[in-house]
């Protein structure tokens, strides 16, 4: 079991490797050409897309892998996932279209990038994968996924070295961002087709929870539990930057991103883990635990090795990435890469916690320390620039890890959705 959960992470960590190489080279294009400044407001303008779409969205995928375990099952499972995708696209596109339109000043949007950034966020929206995520991870295909998932980086890239040579502008990257997302949906659904058939028959709300509470399941209970955690993963990166630039200006966003986007490569590889270990753990509840004992040695050993090389390292690529401007990211960046070491350390305790049933109290143990943080985020910020944007993060893993040691050492958590 512990060689195909390795395994299955190396297929995401390859397309993560792929992605992350790519996104150095967007990175540096679209620092250099729209300086300071403008690439600030790139960075609120594409992060409040990934926000609404955060926010809004359901982790279908585990109800796939939690409830599609037999074939009847998951025809019902694929079902309720996808109109939960409907319903957030539906949510997403009012929502934002409010926020958009009222209160652009506040994101320190200028007039004409609101439309462009409703129209990114709507294909973000479009954009959604969660439920054929879930239908590949289910079938082990996780060498699909990691097809799909490079999509993502070529096309940014590719895009990218085109801009240079047609008209580098903040709408002329979103352009580029937007086709990015739309491709990698739909080689996500392509691939999940040939999987196996979309079951658009089973297309439901209701009928899951349904047959699931006559199993005494309650189905809502973990939609909503696992929604309102991813919600505290995206505030807890994605909200900081944008809360950043309100309180330090466009600039400092912008620094914070490039700190976030060099210092978060240990956070993808925990997510990884997560999406990797989850469905282990609900297929073989009974051996759940050496699983994830294993998992984090391993995990704290990778992470003091990033980290060290991060601080060696460290300004050296970014000088080289983004240009001197952005060498106020260095500190930042370094504390982010400690923060995304906790995360890597914790990633298994946190999915044999989801998978013994208990998302709402995941919810708690992360909602709680964000919650904190962003009631200091203000004052931080004040005082310590990006730092101390990057010590809430800080501050908030190390104290949802620690509540997952604790719960995970609970002796009244032995059966599988207890």
């Amino acid at each position: 079991m512990i060689r195909r959960a390795l395994t299955n992470t190396g297929w995401l960590m390859g397309a993560k490797a792929i992605n992350a190489v790519l996104s150095l080279v967007y990175l540096a294009i679209a620092t250099r050409e729209l300086g300071p400044e403008r690439f600030g407001i790139f960075v609120i303008a594409f992060t409040f897309a990934q926000l609404v779409v955060g926010f809004c969205s359901f982790q279908t995928w585990q109800s796939i892998i939690r409830w599609g375990q037999e074939d009847d099952g998951r025809k019902t499972a694929t079902g309720f996932a996808l109109a939960l995708d409907s319903m957030t696209i539906v949510v997403g596109a009012i929502l934002s279209a409010l926020i958009l339109f009222n209160f652009h000043e506040v994101l320190l949007l200028p007039d004409k990038m609101v439309v462009p950034t409703y129209l990114f966020t709507l294909a973000s929206l479009l954009s959604i994968r969660s439920t054929p995520t879930g239908l590949l991870r289910l079938h082990d295909r996780y060498d699909r996924a990691a097809f799909a998932d490079a999509t993502t980086s070529i096309v940014r890239a590719v895009g990218a070295g085109v801009v240079v040579f047609v008209k580098p502008s903040i709408q002329s990257f979103l352009i580029v961002w937007g086709a990015a997302e739309v491709a990698t949906a739909a080689i996500y659904w392509w691939l999940a087709a040939r999987t196996e058939p979309i079951h658009w028959q089973r297309y439901s709300l209701i009928r899951l929870p349904r047959e699931a509470k006559a199993r005494g399941e309650k189905v809502w209970s973990f939609a909503i539990g696992t929604s309102l955690t991813g919600m505290l993963s995206i505030a807890s990166r994605q909200l900081l930057v944008v809360l950043t630039g309100i309180f330090g200006g466009a600039a400092l966003a912008g620094v914070y991103r490039v700190a976030n986007q060099l210092g978060d490569g240990l956070l993808k590889l925990a997510q990884a883990l997560l999406k990797a270990v989850y469905p282990e753990l609900v297929r073989n509840p009974d051996v759940a635990k050496a699983l994830t004992a294993k998992l984090t040695k391993i995990a704290i050993f990778s992470g003091i090795i990033v980290v060290g090389f991060g601080m060696l390292a460290g300004e050296w690529i970014i000088t080289a990435i983004a240009g001197r401007e952005y060498l106020a990211a260095f500190v930042p960046m370094i504390v982010l890469a400690g923060a995304a070491s906790i995360e890597l350390a914790g990633a298994s305790l946190e999915a044999l916690l989801v998978a013994r049933g208990h998302a709402i109290r995941n919810f708690l143990l992360r909602g709680i320390p964000l919650a904190a943080g962003l009631i200091a985020l203000p004052w931080l910020i004040d005082w310590f620039g990006a730092v101390g944007a990057a010590l809430v993060v800080l501050g908030t893993s190390l104290a949802s890890v620690t509540g997952f040691i604790l719960a995970t050492r609970d002796p009244k958590d032995v059966d599988l959705g207890k």
